[in-house]
């Protein structure tokens, strides 16, 4: 039955769909098969592509986690986080832990624990099937269970945001990785990239910054949630792709360090031996897992109403869910034993004898038509001028050591880390000083979850200027106060802990009128405080899903994307805030009524601060602040409580409050129930 469909899919006749129906082997000296390396080598080589818990219902998520774990394979999660609640499979296959987890532009779910659980740790630039697009999540599909996971609110739509907000350069790519090495040590590093005109220099860039996997994604893929309209006329084939990305690394002499992974609608073996002879050395299979799960490619994921119960968060159609992890696990040895056979026929006892050998690739013979005839497949098969450096990646790259500081904090801290005592350090710090705390996390979570210490088991005191990714992917247990200044990303995908930032008490200036904390400050945090005595750079809290803060004044873009947690500004803002806030709240001072032109009104209200509740909450915020900071503008607006109040703006989501209501009757129809149900019962 595999033959059959493999030939339906491989032989397309006079009607091509794909660049590779158009090329063909050349013939060569066949090896016996016995000689080929055996399929469980192969195997490892395989990957499912990055299909998110939340785009897939629970249960087609998990028999995807299985079925490739049970053959030797990685699966991965997606930009949707992992469910650390999930029931370990019966049948002794681990459900729970994808060995690949991605770090998206999103970043949802993404915890320190999230991010020390993995084998491979993958940063999503971009996808081949929406290229310039931001990853999309109906809220029909935001159900309890996802937004728990995603650390956001049922029933709000939620956007990924185009770029990646902490990589505009190559530098800040070198620092990503950097900051998830730190948490991570072990972990490789991929970054998932699409396929489309320069796609080579950006895998030359990815080279350069260390990482270990380069993903070329095609055209043609793309599942679970995005409207059709994000999908249609973006990117390009990958075999493109891959070629440009092959021979740019060869003529830079940087093919040896990295190694190249294709993702996009491969199906069978000749598709994967088509992508080795172009350069790829690994394979990532989305849709075709879907299907051989039972899609029938109703084209509904978006709506949440997928019939066969795998593209859907309803509970009622998640029954209908009829694949197992046997399905799965027989597609990938299938492809595996015909990418196998396949190698045979071209001579090849492995597959690093065929990796970039584009050679052994020609346009096919016989084909009908003018269009077909008018291809020049030279560049798609050339095979570089420096034929002399490796095609492929050679060996693997050391564990990078840890950066002196940080080696030092986990050393000085070990009372807290093995027992649990109270430790204090005091250190000076400087701009070379970065991800400082994020090694320290990453011990922490390994050894206690991603609950961590008790709030301030380990507190760190610095004086200078700390480099960029101060505290990222901070975790609870530790108190970092710096006094002086930081640099871009502080507090970047914190999940729990506090972080001080004041200025020395020797400052000649202003802290609130002064910048002293740098761009995209909280981006994609999930939980923790921050208290920032000054003015900090653009794109404060982007992406912020859980996180607590209060600072004297932003940049542009301020709580852009914002889902969850609460933003305090005492100060002014730059245009443009609130962009895409589809959840969390924040409390603005608007002392001189310049707040409104600056704010995007799209998906927030603005009102007053008026319930006891809101109240409340801003009055805690601002006693922290002056505690932790002795903020002079947080003094005067406590002294003057009555009076400060009508000044500040709450800015809150139109969806956020319609959920906070929905859930609010609900619990309300919830006690009510309980109330007359134990009425019942006494009487």
């Amino acid at each position: 039955r595999y033959r059959e469909y493999a030939r339906l899919i491989d032989d397309q006749g006079d009607s091509p769909v794909t660049l590779r129906s158009l090329l063909e082997f050349c013939p060569g000296e066949p090896v016996p098969i016995e000689e080929v390396e055996p399929e469980e080598h192969i195997l490892l080589r395989f990957s499912s592509a990055a299909m998110s818990y939340g785009a897939l219902g629970r249960e087609a998520h998990d028999t995807i986690s299985a079925a490739m774990d049970r053959v030797g394979c990685c699966s991965n999660t997606g930009e949707g986080g992992e469910d650390s609640e999930k029931p370990a499979s019966p049948e002794g296959c681990n459900r729970n832990n994808s060995k690949i987890r991605q770090v998206a532009s999103g970043r949802f779910g993404v915890t320190a624990g999230y991010l020390a659980g993995a084998d491979e740790l993958q940063i999503k630039i971009a996808q081949g099937a929406k290229p310039g697009e931001g990853g999309q999540l109906p809220a029909a599909k935001v159900s309890t269970e996802i937004a728990s996971v995603r650390h956001t609110t049922p029933g709000v739509t939620l956007i990924s945001p185009p770029p990646h907000h902490d990589v505009y350069s190559i530098e800040d790519l070198a620092q990503l990785i950097d900051d998830l090495r730190a948490v991570n040590p072990k972990a490789k590093i991929s970054v998932k990239i699409v396929s489309e005109a320069g796609t080579g220099a950006v895998a030359v860039a990815v080279t350069k910054c260390r990482g270990d996997i380069v993903v070329i994604c095609g055209h043609d893929g793309g599942t679970g949630a995005s409207p059709l309209t994000a999908i249609k006329h973006a990117g390009i084939p990958w075999e493109i792709g891959l070629a440009e990305a092959q021979q740019t690394l060869i003529r830079n002499r940087l093919r040896d360090r990295v190694r190249l992974r294709v993702d996009g609608q491969l199906k069978t073996g000749r598709d994967l031996a088509v992508a080795l002879l172009l350069g790829a050395e690994e394979f990532s299979f989305g849709t075709v897992v879907l299907i051989a799960l039972g899609c029938v490619m109703c084209r509904k994921c978006h709506l949440n109403s997928c019939p066969v119960g795998i593209a859907t968060n309803d509970r009622r159609l998640r029954g209908s869910f009829q694949g197992k992890p046997e399905y799965v696990e027989r597609l990938m040895r299938f492809l595996a034993r015909d990418l196998r056979e396949r190698m045979a026929g071209l001579g090849a006892r492995t597959i690093d004898e065929l990796v970039g050998r584009a050679e052994l690739l020609r346009m096919r013979s016989g084909i009908e038509g003018n269009k077909a005839k008018l291809l020049d497949f030279s560049a798609l098969l050339h095979t570089g001028e420096s034929s002399d450096h490796p095609r492929a990646a050679v060996g693997e790259r050391a564990t990078p050591k840890r950066p002196p500081l940080e080696e030092a904090l986990i050393r000085m801290s070990s009372p807290a880390l093995e027992s649990g005592k109270t430790v204090h350090i005091a250190l000076p710090i400087h701009t070379t000083n970065r991800s400082v705390g994020t090694g320290l996390s990453g011990e922490i979570v390994r050894r206690y979850g991603d609950a961590g210490l008790p709030t301030d088991t380990i507190r760190l005191f610095f004086k200078g200027s700390a480099g960029r990714s101060l505290g990222a992917f901070l975790a609870p247990g530790i108190s970092i106060r710096v006094e002086g200044n930081a640099n871009d990303y502080i507090g970047k995908g914190m999940s729990g802990g506090r972080i001080i930032l004041a200025p020395s008490t020797y400052a000649g200036f202003r802290p609130w009128e002064n910048v002293i904390a740098g761009n995209t400050a909280l981006y994609g945090a999930t939980g923790g405080e921050v208290y920032i005595y000054g003015t900090a750079g653009e794109r404060f809290a982007v992406r912020n899903s859980g996180a607590v803060a209060v600072v004297e004044g932003v940049g542009d873009h301020g709580c852009e994307y914002m889902t969850g947690g609460v933003v305090v500004v005492l100060g002014p803002v730059g245009i443009n805030f609130a962009a895409g806030m589809s959840g969390g709240v924040a409390y603005v001072f608007n002392e001189t009524d310049a707040f409104e032109p600056h704010c995007n009104l799209d998906m927030v209200d603005l009102e007053s601060v008026w319930t006891e509740e809101d109240k409340t909450v801003l009055r805690q915020l601002l006693e922290r602040h002056y505690l932790h900071t002795d903020s002079k503008k947080a003094g005067e607006i406590l002294e003057y409580w009555e009076a400060s109040l009508p000044l500040f703006v709450k800015v809150m989501p139109t969806d956020y409050r319609i959920s906070l209501e929905r859930m609010r009757q609900s619990e309300r129809a919830d006690k009510e129930t309980l109330s007359a149900t134990e009425e019942v019962y006494n009487g």
